[in-house]
């Protein structure tokens, strides 16, 4: 499996929309971080300027999810 920890984030989370809305980024957004490079995507990363945002939905949601999950392998992540 490839290195992208954004799409464990982002199903942890509800998904594309959900993230969308907790960011305050275009739909298209969460989709673009989960692309590979050549693809014109983020390859797996989350810009780390929305990291912040994500944690603090994850802890009202009472979800399990810190810094370094947004640079971990997938299957680290907490679920």
């Amino acid at each position: 499996m490839a290195w992208n920890p954004a799409s464990k984030i982002i199903d942890l989370l509800g998904g594309e929309a959900s993230v969308s809305s907790i960011t305050d980024t275009s739909y298209t957004a969460p989709y673009r971080w989960q692309a590979p490079i050549d693809k014109g995507g983020t390859g797996g990363r989350i810009p780390a300027r929305h990291i912040p945002k994500l944690i603090e939905a994850a802890r009202e949601r009472n979800l399990e999810l810190t810094a370094d999950d947004f640079f971990a392998e997938p299957s680290e992540v907490s679920a």
